[in-house]
C-alpha cells in the first residue's frame, strides 16, 4: 500500500523529511478495524513528531493523526462497526498513523463519520474535537448551564480553538473571549462566534482594560502559553482554572498561587497511550458531535485543501503549520 513516512528526524525542507513509500497491509486483530483511509489532516503533532520522535532501525515512521475512511475488516472482538461502515478518528500515538491508504485503529476511539460531510471536511476535525471537548468537559469541567462565567481561549482560530469555540457556543451559557491577530482570523472567529476577540499581541490584560472586560473563570491556551503566562494570571479570577495543550520548555506557576488558580493539562492521546478504562469516552463523544454537525450545529473547521495525500502536498502542509499562520485545518484527500 502507499504511505509516506521518514527515517530520520530532518528540517522539512529535506525532502527525505516526508517520503512516498510502500508498506505491507496490515491486519486488524483483537479490537482493531483495518479502514481505507479517505482523507487526512494534518495538526501540529505531526510536525512535533517528525522532529523529535526516532523512527525504529531500518523503519518507516507513519504520521497522521486525524482520518476518514472506510472499515475494511475488523478484529475478533470488534462490537462497535463491521466493514462497509464510515468512520472517523484520531488515532493512537504509538501506532502507525493515517498517512497511508490503509490503517489500523481501536474501535474505542473511532466514531461514525457525519453524513453531512465530504471525507475531506469531515477529516478535519477528529483530533481537535477530541482535544476540545476533554479540556472543556473532562479536565477543566466547564460550568454548562451558568451563564455568570466567562472563558478567554488563547490562540483559538487555529484547529483545536475553532472547533472549540463552537462546543463552547453550543453546549455552555459561558460568555466567550477569543484572541486572534489579524484581520482574516478575527472575522474567522466572528463568524464561529465568539462574543469577543482581542487582539494577543498585547497585553491580555491591557486588551481586557481596552475593552471593559471582566477577569475570566476560565483560561486555555493553545499556542505559546510561555509569552502569555505572566498576563494569563491577570487576566483569571482568584480560584480560576488554567488548561493548556501546547509543550512549553518552562512553565514557572508560582505566580497562580496567590489566586489559588489550579492549572490542567489536555492530551487527547492520553487514553489510548494508557489503555484507560474509559478509553471509549472518545468513541462516544464523536458519535455525538457528529449528530452535532449532522443537525447543522456544527460545522467543518477546513482552512485549506491541499489536493491528493503524497509527501509533497504533506511537507507543504508541515511548513504552513510550522509558520503558525494557519487559519482552520490543513486537509489531504485520496491518493
Amino acid at each position: 500500500m502507499k504511505a509516506i513516512g521518514y527515517q530520520h528526524n530532518l528540517s522539512i525542507n529535506d525532502t527525505h523529511s516526508l517520503q512516498d513509500i510502500e508498506l505491507p497491509v496490515p491486519v486488524a486483530q483483537g479490537h482493531d478495524l483495518l479502514v481505507e483511509v479517505k482523507a487526512i489532516s494534518v495538526n501540529p503533532a505531526d510536525y512535533k513528531i517528525r522532529l523529535n520522535m526516532p523512527a525504529e532501525a531500518n523503519q518507516w515512521k507513519v504520521l497522521g493523526w486525524d482520518a476518514t475512511g472506510i472499515v475494511k475488516a475488523v478484529g475478533e472482538q470488534v462490537s462497535l462497526f463491521k466493514p462497509g461502515d464510515k468512520v472517523w478518528y484520531a488515532g493512537d500515538l504509538m501506532r502507525q498513523g493515517s498517512n497511508a491508504e490503509q490503517q489500523l485503529v481501536d474501535e474505542r476511539i473511532v466514531g461514525r463519520m457525519p453524513n453531512s460531510l465530504s471525507y475531506g471536511e469531515a477529516a478535519a476535525l477528529p483530533l481537535t474535537t477530541i482535544t476540545a471537548w476533554e479540556m472543556l468537559f473532562d479536565r477543566l469541567k466547564v460550568a454548562k448551564d451558568d451563564s455568570s462565567k466567562s472563558i478567554l481561549v488563547i490562540g483559538a482560530a487555529g484547529g483545536v480553538g475553532s472547533i472549540m469555540v463552537q462546543l463552547i457556543k453550543q453546549l455552555t451559557q459561558l460568555q466567550l473571549i477569543a484572541t486572534a491577530s489579524r484581520p482574516e482570523t478575527i472575522s474567522w472567529l466572528e463568524d464561529l462566534g465568539a462574543d469577543h476577540v482581542i487582539n494577543h499581541r498585547n497585553p491580555l490584560s491591557q486588551e481586557f482594560s481596552q475593552f471593559d472586560l471582566n477577569e475570566v473563570d476560565y483560561v486555555v491556551s493553545l499556542n505559546n502559553t510561555e509569552q502569555h503566562l505572566l498576563e494569563i494570571e491577570k487576566v483569571l479570577k482568584p480560584q480560576g482554572q488554567f488548561g493548556l495543550i501546547d509543550d512549553p520548555e518552562s512553565l514557572n506557576i508560582v505566580p497562580f498561587k496567590t489566586k489559588s488558580i489550579s492549572v490542567h493539562w489536555e492530551l487527547m492521546f492520553t487514553r489510548s497511550l494508557f489503555s484507560t478504562s474509559d478509553m471509549q469516552a472518545q468513541h462516544d463523544l464523536l458519535n455525538q458531535v457528529s449528530a452535532m454537525i449532522d443537525q447543522g450545529s456544527i460545522k467543518t473547521t477546513v482552512g485549506e485543501h491541499f489536493g491528493k495525500i503524497n509527501a509533497e502536498n504533506l511537507r507543504r502542509a508541515h511548513q504552513l503549520l510550522e509558520s503558525q499562520k494557519a487559519k482552520g485545518k490543513i486537509v489531504l484527500e485520496d491518493f
